[in-house]
């Protein structure tokens, strides 16, 4: 059974879903989707270990040379079993995205947690990493902005590597492209 549920965010009326392995709220700024504040922790993790908040800027004026969107930073740290919470500020005027993949499929829908900014708004939703060392994999699933430069890394501990073709940290998986 589906629960369905009003809310009222800052800007406008909005809409909140619970349904099976996965929460989301929405309202006129965008959506967060696969949000947990600390209601269920990873499997490895007997408590939080620290709170980690961090902004992350995306827009034109971000992108290296070459690549046409760019996020403020395309490297993020946390310690493991840590509770973070990322507010994406949307400096453009189309919709981008802050997607991470990789998370424990138990806690989070499809493994993903995702904040969705229309151009010009802001927004935050929180997630807890698990307690090994993993690098995930961070993009913007509006089409064609991950190959524009909409990519990143979160690291969990100290990763479990770099991924490839991360703006700044790492070459291109092929060469001559972006990607």
């Amino acid at each position: 059974m589906l629960l369905f549920a009003w809310v009222c965010p800052v800007l406008g009326a909005g809409m909140s879903h619970e349904g099976p392995g996965h929460r989301m709220t929405w309202d006129a700024r965008g959506m967060v989707m696969g949000e947990n504040q600390g209601d269920t922790l990873p499997g490895d993790c007997a408590e939080i270990s620290e709170d980690v908040s961090f902004e992350v800027r995306v827009g034109h004026k971000y992108a290296p040379e070459g690549l046409i969107f760019g996020y403020s930073d395309y490297e993020w740290r946390v310690p493991p079993c840590s509770r973070v919470s990322v507010t994406l500020v949307n400096e453009d005027e189309v919709r981008h995205m802050w997607m991470l993949h990789g998370l424990p499929s138990y806690l989070y829908a499809q493994g993903m947690f995702h904040l969705e900014v229309e151009g010009g708004h802001k927004m935050t939703g929180t997630f807890i990493v698990p307690g090994d060392d993993q690098t995930f994999f961070v993009h913007c699933d509006v089409s064609q902005h991950t190959e524009k430069g909409l990519k990143g890394q979160l690291k969990v501990g100290k990763g479990s590597g770099d991924l490839p073709g991360i703006p700044g940290i790492t070459a291109p998986r092929y060469p001559g492209t972006a990607d």
